[in-house]
């Protein structure tokens, strides 16, 4: 099983990576929604974590489209807006954690656990 990692930021993406690698996780990416469209596969993989503010459409586009499919992949959302209004957009829409920008590694380790094991 994988993690997906969607975000239009190549150091996110390439940092996000390294650390989830490093603990062992299978690791693919998508630099923009419909990248992530095409490179999902929900019968292998564990998690995704999706930059929400991304240009064109954003991380709650690619939620909905993939719950309009009848996806149940487990969903962490991050994002360097960090709003009470953010965080509560990504609850209502099922994320199972929202992650804040900047993160740690820790941080980011963290969350994946809870999520995924």
């Amino acid at each position: 099983m994988k993690i997906i990692i969607v975000d239009d930021e190549s150091i996110v993406l390439e940092s996000c990576r390294r650390i989830l690698e490093s603990e062992g996780y299978e690791v693919a990416s998508a630099d923009s929604v419909d990248k992530a469209l095409m490179v999902i596969d929900p019968e292998n993989t564990a998690l995704l974590l999706i930059d929400i503010k991304m240009p064109f459409r954003d991380g709650i586009y690619l939620v909905n489209e993939l719950k309009k499919q009848g996806c149940t992949i487990p969903v962490i959302l991050m994002s360097g807006l960090n709003t009470p209004e953010t965080i509560a957009e990504s609850q209502k829409i099922g994320a199972c954690q929202f992650l804040p920008k900047p993160f740690t590694p820790d941080e980011l380790l963290k969350a994946v656990r809870q999520v995924i094991t």
